[in-house]
């Protein structure tokens, strides 16, 4: 089957463009549900907003399924300051250092706000020396709006209150190198692998195993894939980022086969079989233990799902950060997920 890497670029860079951070999915979900329908995918939502798709196979029961989340990191309004500027607590985890400096849309109402978070002490005119002397925390930054606030009732009246969403720019960039470089990678490249490969699909006949893609909504707090599995569903494998750092074997050229994370070691049958599936269809790809890390398979996991998991990641630099990754890395993820949906069916004790 031939994967459309245009299809892929294209996808990956509408999903960049539409904030989605935590609490804030309604347009992301709407935007692949239309994308499911161009394909023709049947699909239903769960009551927190998951989206379930089904792929039809020959075997209905231990299913496969597969999970991309939709959730992203950002802020919220934690606090408004007289003076009119805005403090701030982080939506998923992710370090204060890579939200300073960055230009961000506030989500109050039908009209966007924008602004720029910085530190309590900005400018260097003012402040000299004790702009670099700052320590780097969520406590010494705030959010100045482009907008004539002086005081904390200018700001009330824009319709901004305490836990008033807040959606940093991506500054996505496709380079001619096939380099990528923006925030939220994490999950969005993800997301688009798995629509690609969906694609790949096209009419060909029933899957020998029915297989279930599955679009999240709460990865980054934890509890993402927690209830979105049904009953029927055997193996679950989540597609995600790959942290690329010295001490890790993930690269931004290859698929990458998640073997252990923070919460223990993924099913070893199921890590076999997607080592097995790279060797037997020529896909390059690396194996890594990734040691400050969950994917959805785990909220799963914890929620008692008995289900079999693993986990394929795209190799990215500066993970939670100004991200980075390679075509190379997306193409060779959804050729590893077009591998593992059109794969024969296996007994249940396997």
């Amino acid at each position: 089957m031939v994967l459309d890497e245009t299809y892929l670029r294209q996808t990956l860079a509408e999903l960049l463009a539409i904030p989605s951070p935590l609490g804030v999915t309604e347009a992301i979900a709407a935007y692949v549900k239309s994308k499911l329908n161009e394909l023709n995918i049947e699909f239903y939502t769960k009551r927190r907003g998951t989206i379930v798709a089904t792929l039809p196979g020959q075997q209905t029961r231990a299913d496969r399924a597969i999970a991309a989340h939709l959730d992203t990191l950002g802020a919220m309004v934690q606090a408004i300051k007289p003076s009119g500027r805005i403090a701030l607590v982080p939506l998923g985890t992710w370090s204060a250092r890579f939200a300073e400096g960055g230009r961000v849309t506030v989500l109050a109402g039908d009209i966007p706000i924008r602004g720029t978070v910085l530190p309590v002490k900005s400018s260097g005119h003012v402040y000299g020396d004790e702009v670099d002397a700052l320590p780097v925390g969520w406590d010494y930054l705030e959010l100045r709006l482009d907008e004539p606030c002086s005081s904390a009732k200018d700001v009330s009246e824009l319709g901004i209150d305490v836990g008033t969403f807040i959606a940093f720019d991506p500054n996505t960039e496709f380079l001619p190198n096939g380099y990528i470089s923006s925030r939220y990678l994490d999950d969005k490249a993800g997301v688009a692998c798995l629509l690609t490969a969906i694609k790949a699909l096209g009419e060909s006949p029933a899957l020998a195993v029915e297989c279930h893609p599955i679009f999240t909504l709460s990865e980054e707090t934890g509890c993402g894939c927690g209830h979105a599995p049904d009953d029927n569903v055997g193996e679950l494998v989540s597609v995600d980022i790959g942290p690329v750092a010295p001490g890790q074997n993930s690269s931004e050229h290859t698929a990458n086969i998640g073997v252990k994370d923070t919460s223990g070691v993924y099913h070893s049958a199921l890590v076999n079989k997607l080592i097995a599936l790279c060797g037997s269809h020529n896909i390059p790809y690396h194996k890594d233990v990734y040691k400050f890390y969950r994917s959805d398979t785990n909220s799963a996991i914890l929620a008692g799902n008995d289900l079999k998991h693993g986990l394929i990641t795209f190799g990215t630099e500066s993970t939670h950060g100004y991200e980075r990754t390679h075509i190379d890395s997306l193409l060779s993820v959804s050729r590893l997920l077009v591998a593992y949906m059109t794969s024969p069916g296996e007994s249940d004790d396997s």
